[in-house]
């Protein structure tokens, strides 16, 4: 019997919900068996590291590389799974765009690790301590990864064959991705797989009429009409800027989309996008004899009603926009050390103040496109 095609599920940065989106491919999941060798996937499979070293470079057909690059582990296991896959498969928006993890990237790492361990009201850490690069414990030492200056999305650290958009990708999809590879009539590379080419608006059934909207409201404030498109009622709904294929499963259930599956083709910056849709849609109101001040006043009351610019707009995209993060702030600029070969050196983070914070090596991100150098 001819040896099985190997195929390899890995997580980085992420909340293991594209893990579950395959498991919900239920009675399929024997097809995949009997297609493919699930040899690594390490929520599931006991498979080491040094397994995956011992492989021949391209030995597995396909790895499923999940989550975003937070820490210098993350890149290194994106670097070694490159060059043991044939097709590496960015899955999920926290790879393919940095989702949830990238938002980090508005702030520093310093601050980050302040929030976290030191400067929150649930705590206790009298002691405010920070975790280390090395703790020594009576059993040995722990080692953790150095974070990263700033969130990473797959592509941005090494070659990426395919992207699968969703949060998670639906398993509808996930399943027609399988079909697509197992096929051999792939795409060109590069492309986003499993989706559609339009935008959410056009997998829902809502009724649209003229977008014109008076307010914004929130969807805890009322009940909207489930018939009606939710962004005409007010809600802000990310499907006009959102990639179809996921079938409106959130706007079926009377919820807004959230933008999860990034954003269509054609559009570089979902959240850019969205930002432009509503100031095409926005009803200030008769501003004949207004003054500049007195119109920009009605625009922000208006604009009031949004408590999370970032976390709305560019919740799933941020490593992938124009944007990137935030601007002017130390994580734009080039720093050392520079990862190689997927290693860093980090000095420990240790107990003190907030100025006493020892920083996390940045590892060498070039200012023009974010990528880690070699």
């Amino acid at each position: 019997m001819p040896e099985k095609p190997k195929l390899a599920i890995y997580w980085a940065a992420s909340c293991g919900g594209c893990e579950i989106a395959v498991v919900n491919l239920h009675e399929k999941l024997l097809e995949v068996d009997a297609a493919l060798d699930l040899m690594f996937c390490p929520c599931l499979l006991d498979t080491k590291k040094k397994d995956i070293e011992a492989l021949p470079d391209g030995a597995i057909a396909v790895t499923l590389f999940n989550g975003a690059l937070r820490t210098e582990e993350n890149v290194e296991m994106a670097r070694l799974l490159r060059r043991k896959s044939r097709i590496l498969v960015a899955f999920g928006s926290c790879a393919k765009g940095g989702c949830i993890p990238a938002l980090a990237n508005f702030t520093t790492t310093d601050e980050l690790l302040a929030t976290l361990y030191r400067d929150n009201p649930s705590l206790d850490n009298p002691e405010a301590l920070i975790p280390a690069g090395t703790t020594s414990m009576p059993e040995g030492d722990i080692h953790l990864p150095a974070l990263l200056g700033r969130v990473l999305h797959l592509a941005q650290a090494v070659e990426v064959d395919y992207y699968v958009p969703g949060c998670p990708p639906e398993s509808h999809q996930i399943w027609n991705v399988i079909e697509t590879i197992l096929s051999g009539d792939l795409p060109p590379k590069g492309s986003t797989i499993g989706c559609g080419t339009l935008t959410v608006c056009d997998d829902c059934d809502r009724t649209k009429e003229d977008k014109r909207i008076t307010a914004f409201r929130r969807s805890y404030e009322f009940y909207p009409d489930p018939t009606a498109c939710l962004l005409e009622q007010g809600l802000l709904c990310m499907g006009i800027a959102t990639r179809s294929g996921c079938g409106a499963p959130c706007t079926k259930a009377n919820m807004p989309c959230s933008g999860c599956y990034g954003a269509p083709d054609g559009v570089s910056d979902q959240g850019a996008a969205m930002v432009a849709a509503l100031g095409s849609v926005m009803d200030i109101g008769d501003t004949a004899g207004l003054s500049e001040e007195a119109i920009a006043g009605r625009v922000d009351a208006f604009l009031a009603a949004v408590p999370d610019y970032a976390g709305l707009f560019y919740k799933y995209t941020l490593a992938s926009s124009t944007l990137g993060g935030r601007v002017g702030s130390s994580k734009s600029t080039p720093l050392s050390p520079p990862l190689s070969g997927g290693k860093c050196s980090a000095p420990p983070l240790t107990r003190g103040g907030r100025e006493g914070l020892t920083q996390v090596p940045d590892c060498n991100l070039s200012k023009q496109s974010g990528e880690i150098a070699e």
